[in-house]
């Protein structure tokens, strides 16, 4: 019997169309990644007024008010109106949400760069997560590229040591994991709707989620809001982080993983340090050859981990 290609319902690399959607999943990934660096310089500035949770919450409601009108003009009210909502709350509050107040909060505990460390570990959880779910059988090429885009991701983030790792690294860990199976469960478990359609779904889910938690933190007493008046920068770093970094962001990624499987995918993940970088250096920082080296490890990885024409056998 013949191996089922990787991931296991996806189609052959030698099939007609397949090479072609290959590249253009790694396209979307590059995107996505480019997208979503543009918010670590983005949350840094705001978490120096912002209270990790009020970000969040903010950040969320903000990405969701914008992209449900463009769900409705591209799927229609009636699928939108008939979609999985109670489905999407648990993938989004849990998956979207919950990972992604975890990795705000780790980046107020320790620093981008420990963050973008631990979170090189994404392709190897990813894995993990498809061969639960039979979703990826493993083969030797794929197994190598997992252990080379960890590697390329621990290259590109070495260049500076990373803050003090506890309660930090924790939510660093398992903002990573819940990313990557909300990642997964959003392209795979909405197939009537587009990928804007899946995005914006599970993004709703975990703003509503955001609502509750935040309600919740201002009956206990604590701080929701920021810290000085938004002001013009505020506002425009905002717009990046919810607009660009998440929304633009999570559809460009759901629509990567629709067309690799999320552990290639994620793989791209590595490669966000050198990204920052160069959203750094317009910004005036240096050039740094180290991250530079990460970043081709990461490719050589991605490139490492594609089937091959002539693997499949009829």
């Amino acid at each position: 019997m013949a191996m089922s290609p990787d991931p296991v319902r996806g189609p052959s690399f030698a099939a007609p169309g397949a090479r072609q959607s290959a590249l253009s999943g790694n396209g979307l990934a590059v995107a996505s990644m480019l997208t979503w660096a543009a918010g670590f310089p983005a949350a840094e500035i705001l978490l120096q007024s912002w209270p990790p949770v009020a970000l969040w919450a903010a950040r969320a409601l903000l990405a969701v008010a914008v992209m449900v009108p463009v769900w409705i003009w591209i799927d229609g009210p009636r699928a939108v109106l008939r979609a999985r909502w109670g489905h999407a709350v648990r993938v989004g509050g849990f998956g979207l949400g919950l990972g992604m107040f975890l990795i705000i909060l780790a980046q107020k505990l320790t620093d981008p760069v420990t963050v973008a460390i631990i979170a090189s570990c994404a392709p190897l959880i990813a894995t993990l997560l498809e061969l639960a779910a039979g979703t990826r059988r493993l083969r030797w090429n794929f197994a190598l590229g997992v252990v080379v885009s960890i590697i390329g991701g621990l290259i590109a983030t070495s260049a500076i040591a990373p803050a003090q790792l506890g309660l930090g690294a924790l939510c660093a860990v398992g903002s990573t994991t819940l990313f990557c199976w909300g990642s997964m469960a959003t392209s795979r478990d909405f197939p009537d709707l587009s990928q804007t359609g899946r995005t914006t779904i599970t993004l709703a889910g975990g703003a509503i989620v955001a609502s509750v938690l935040i309600g919740l933190a201002s009956l206990a007493g604590f701080d929701i809001r920021p810290q000085r008046p938004i002001d013009t920068q505020q506002a425009g770093m905002l717009v990046i982080y919810a607009l660009i970094s998440l929304g633009l962001s999570q559809v460009l990624f759901i629509a990567s993983v629709g067309k690799l499987g999320v552990a290639l995918a994620s793989f791209h993940i590595n490669v966000a340090p050198f990204y920052v970088m160069v959203i750094m250096l317009v910004l005036g920082e240096e050039w740094n050859w180290t991250r530079a080296l990460g970043a081709a490890v990461v490719a050589l990885a991605v490139v490492l981990a594609q089937d091959r024409p002539g693997r499949q056998t009829a």
